[in-house]
């Protein structure tokens, strides 16, 4: 009862903030639920680690290893939270360790309920408690799922997980994923870091794939959903798409449009595959800096979908400097014939006040996926897309 008392006594002290100065860019790291789902150990997070380094993915920016579900074990005598001893003999602190020595950030998982997703201990009734271990474990990002909560109120159960997570001093980046089912982008704001906007994904790039009660969805019903909340991403405050199938089955052209759109959403660059063990394809993929450039734009400016024609769409995303990313996205399983005529893609971003007009500015033009400097935007010219491929451009007033 003291102990609660006590854990009551700080929560009343919390400003009712979450962590300052967390995600002013979308995070970027990797998970390890897409690839492993239950089987996680110590051997595999350290190799994980190892190679998030010499692949060079950590020059790139990816910063945070996140262990998903299932690496607990039962609650000691007095309530704490234990990892399992077979999994991580070394314990959570000498792993958190050994991934600070790389240079890089740890994240854990836990579930606003009595169980997790997969029927470990959840953290409901536990919560400062929980918040506590993890500080003290050198944890710095939290995933904080919502299964087995029958009887809780969302917003509630959230907020309750960031107050313990600010009185127990470290700072640590909230993710809250909840699948969006209360709509969090309108109330969490001032809870999480990043939210979920949808359902599970899959590695599948255009269907829903059911398994009893549970479901997974393809890249593009992702899109749909997770394209018109723009308006409430920004930095320190993200719309969250889930984590990348990247490198997990889909063919290149499909992984390449998959990590292209979610860089024009400002979506959190979470990897989930093996990066022990990548083509070259997909590495080249994860590690073109001028793209991830488009997600990282200190701007924080959700990219949309302003027009489409025949299966063709064409997006738009205001970065920093006045520049502009650009994508022509081809939604069709065929090549794509596309006329790219600058003048006619004039626009207006409502967020930033801000005009493309093609008419009134020139703009340098370079493809962000071949790496080339291509003709400016006084002259048009026609490009071929494949099917489920996007081309992407970075534009630059010809006067800087």
């Amino acid at each position: 009862m003291l102990a609660a008392a006590a854990m009551l006594a700080t929560s009343l002290n919390v400003n009712a903030q979450k962590w300052e100065n967390l995600a002013l860019t979308p995070p970027m790291g990797w998970s390890s639920w897409n690839k492993f789902a239950r089987n996680i150990d110590e051997k595999s997070i350290r190799e994980i680690a190892d190679a998030m380094v010499s692949s060079g993915l950590a020059d790139c920016g990816y910063e945070y290893i996140n262990i998903d579900d299932c690496w607990h074990g039962e609650r000691d005598a007095d309530g704490n939270i234990q990892c399992d001893p077979e999994k991580f003999p070394s314990g959570m602190k000498a792993l958190a360790d050994y991934i600070h020595s790389k240079g890089l950030k740890i994240g854990i998982y836990s579930d606003a309920g009595c169980l997790t997703c997969a029927g470990e201990p959840g953290s409901l009734g536990h919560e400062y408690q929980d918040a506590k271990t993890y500080a003290s474990w050198g944890i710095d990002y939290l995933k904080y799922d919502w299964c087995n909560t029958p009887d809780q109120v969302t917003k509630g159960s959230y907020r309750l997980m960031r107050d313990a997570l600010r009185a127990a001093g470290r700072p640590i980046l909230f993710s809250i994923c909840e699948w969006g089912s209360t709509e969090p982008w309108k109330w969490a704001g001032d809870i999480g870091h990043m939210w979920r906007t949808t359902g599970d994904i899959g590695a599948h790039f255009d269907c829903v794939k059911f398994y009893g009660a549970w479901g997974e969805l393809g890249v593009l019903q992702i899109v749909d959903k997770n394209e018109p909340l723009r308006t409430y991403a920004g930095p320190g405050h993200w719309n969250d798409p889930d984590m990348l199938e990247v490198g997990n089955g889909m063919s290149e052209n499909e992984d390449r449009a998959h990590f292209t759109l979610w860089c024009m959403m400002a979506a959190p660059l979470i990897l989930g595959n093996d990066i022990r063990d990548m083509s070259d394809e997909t590495k080249a993929i994860l590690s073109n800096k001028d793209v991830i450039a488009i997600d990282q734009d200190p701007l924080g400016v959700q990219g949309w979908r302003f027009y489409v024609s025949d299966g063709i769409e064409y997006w738009f995303k205001p970065l920093s400097g006045d520049d502009w990313a650009m994508c022509v996205f081809n939604r069709t399983t065929s090549p794509k014939k596309v006329m790219l005529d600058w003048k006619d893609l004039a626009t207006y971003d409502n967020i930033t006040n801000r005009k493309f007009n093609a008419v009134s500015t020139i703009y340098n033009v370079k493809n962000l996926w071949t790496g080339k400097e291509e003709p400016s935007t006084e002259k048009n010219r026609e490009i071929t897309v494949p099917g489920y491929d996007v081309a992407l451009y970075r534009l630059t007033p010809k006067t800087k």
